[in-house]
């Protein structure tokens, strides 16, 4: 379905330009004095000066030409040139009916011209546990994945694991302390490896801290731990046998820990599916010129002349030859275009990685890794901060694992839902019902609090606020819901049907600004796709719970007499329902049965 701030352009370009005004001046948009109109055109201010008249003359002319038109309910000039319009109740039903009859897409149409879509989120390192810095690019990945399938795209998630470096050498080299025996350190041993890893995640976990304090403190110990990561990169069989069980036990856990937050990828690729790219890569550099020697490291100029600022070289390999995550990060492109060809990258980071990902952006396109229309997008976020406007830390100042932080949540809503029951008259809900309601409550408490703001901007985590049932909180998204369904239920459980009914024409001002603010559906899910932004879905589904609650508020609708107008309230209902569902499912969480 076109999209209705289109349908209404077109009406309003049709009759400047049948005035013999430019086609340009009719842009029509959302008005900004919903008091006074739904729709605003201010394009008669801007063609006075080209056609020298009075703006409120052109504004006349125009309104003259739309007076007589079906879509709009009224259509005035007001000075001193302004466009004011109001569109037709019944035209809005009928576009409203038509977004309903196309279920599951409510109008929104797919693409014409899907593309091939990697987004790069997530990027955990093996055997360490997920923290709160990890939160941001999950759920914000996961939200512009699920936004590009509804459009229509291949979207294609990777994890990027880090699981190259010294911090491989350093498990390898505190297990090989604390267990010598093991065959891995057998250079002599040339049968298989065992098939069960030596280590639990929890023995993972507390072995690469203590391996790092270690290597802070004792000079030989480190030393052994480079030695063992250079071994390890270069093939050892046993080091590489105990990567493959890091791997897979740091991968499990790490799955069942995006499961909670209801978050998962395409490829759980890493850092070192990227090495066997990495000697060939390097090799097309010098070749082609592009790489040089520059106090012992190799490089490669990336600065341009617009610079406003110095852009340094884009470091390729170490002075010792050692690479970097330059060399892996462009190695990890050179594998996505072999096998994916995408049109489209876009890496979920924090803001502050900009410079670096510019680098190596510019290193990519000019040794030709990727090609000259392929885009690469830099999505950067902000930092999660405490009230105390700093990044978020636990009450004893230490980094927070994201599990104790989402338990945590899950606790203070189950709380909250069982206070609910106290209040209600008992609604008869389980303690098992209780516990998956609040799980779905808290996820969506951390998923809407993270995604409501701009993913560029820093932003308070207040578990007290976005776990409220009230104002602008992923609870207050779902209580709305769970009232639609409570109230859907009700009517269809006295044995009322619904089907072949339609929505009407608004019988108040509350309905129809329900049904416009429903009609905006599929423009900002394009917009929120064009502009990577889920954070205008957040925005949209807060005014649509509202326009609803307002007209629930001011509407009787199980008491209404009139069975052919309760009908219509009622698939005005299932469509206001439906739309909410599918703007929380792109943004990664989901509603419960009741609260």
């Amino acid at each position: 379905m076109k999209k209705i701030l289109d349908l209404i352009t077109d009406e309003v370009t049709k009759a400047f330009t049948e005035c013999g005004y430019d086609a340009k001046y009719a842009k029509v948009t959302l008005s900004n004095r919903p008091d006074l109109c739904e729709y605003q055109c201010n394009g008669a201010m801007a063609a006075a000066k080209e056609y020298k008249k009075a703006p409120f003359m052109i504004a006349d002319e125009v309104v003259e030409k739309l007076a007589a038109n079906p879509i709009f309910a009224m259509a005035e000039s007001v000075k001193p040139g302004f466009l004011n319009l109001k569109i037709d109740e019944a035209y809005l039903a009928d576009y409203v009916a038509k977004m309903q009859e196309d279920e599951g897409r409510f109008g929104c149409e797919k693409t014409e011209a899907p593309k091939t879509i990697m987004i790069d989120y997530g990027g955990p390192n093996v055997a360490k546990p997920l923290h709160v810095g990890h939160l941001r690019s999950a759920i914000i990945g996961e939200s512009v994945k699920r936004i590009g399938k509804f459009m229509g795209h291949n979207v294609i998630g990777d994890v990027h694991l880090g699981d190259w470096g010294l911090q491989m050498g350093l498990i390898i080299t505190e297990l090989k302390l604390r267990r010598p025996e093991l065959v891995y350190f057998d250079d002599a041993h040339t049968g298989e490896y065992p098939e069960e890893a030596p280590f639990t995640i929890s023995e993972l976990e507390e072995i690469y801290p203590t391996a790092s304090k270690k290597s802070k403190e004792d000079e030989a110990y480190k030393e052994a731990a480079m030695q063992a990561t250079f071994e390890l990169q270069h093939g050892k069989r046993g080091y590489q046998a105990l990567l493959k069980h890091i791997l897979n036990v740091s991968v499990t856990d790490l799955k069942r820990n995006y499961a909670n937050l209801n978050v998962s990828f395409e490829l759980w690729k890493g850092e070192s599916d990227a090495q066997p790219y990495i000697p060939d890569m390097v090799q097309k550099m010098k070749d082609d010129g592009f790489a040089y020697i520059s106090d012992g490291a190799l490089v490669v100029d990336v600065k341009e002349d617009t610079d406003t600022k110095e852009i340094p070289p884009c470091m390729i390999l170490k002075s010792d030859g050692a690479s970097l995550y330059n060399t892996t990060d462009l190695a990890t492109m050179v594998w996505r275009m072999k096998d994916y060809n995408p049109d489209e990258i876009i890496y979920v980071v924090d803001k502050r990685q900009e410079l670096y990902f510019t680098q190596v952006f510019r290193c990519a396109r000019k040794t030709g890794i990727v090609k000259p229309e392929t885009e690469l997008k830099f999505l950067g976020f902000g930092t999660m901060n405490g009230k105390d406007g700093r990044p978020f830390k636990t009450r004893d100042g230490g980094v927070m694992r994201l599990e104790h932080l989402i338990s945590g949540i899950n606790e203070e809503m189950l709380a909250k839902i069982q206070e609910n029951q106290k209040t209600k008259e008992n609604l008869g809900i389980s303690t098992e019902e209780a516990e998956n309601t609040a799980k779905m409550v808290a996820l969506a408490a951390i998923k809407y609090g993270d995604l409501s703001n701009q993913a560029s901007k820093d932003y308070i985590f207040d578990i007290d606020r976005f776990t409220s049932f009230e104002g602008n909180t992923g609870p207050y998204i779902l209580y709305t819901i769970v009232r639609i369904k409570s109230i859907l239920n009700k009517y269809h459980g006295l044995g009322k049907d619904d089907s072949g009914a339609v929505i009407e024409s608004a019988h108040s001002k509350s309905e129809k600004d329900l049904m416009l603010e429903l009609s905006k559906f599929n423009a900002v899910m394009e917009s929120a796709f064009e502009e990577t932004a889920p954070h205008k879905i957040c925005s949209y589904i807060y005014d649509l719970a509202n326009a609803f609650n307002s007209f629930y508020h001011g509407t009787k609708i199980m008491s209404e007499e009139n069975e052919t107008v309760q009908k219509s309230y009622i698939r005005l209902l299932e469509l206001t329902k439906s739309v909410l569902e599918t703007c929380i499912d792109v943004l990664g969480f989901s509603a419960p049965e009741r609260m």
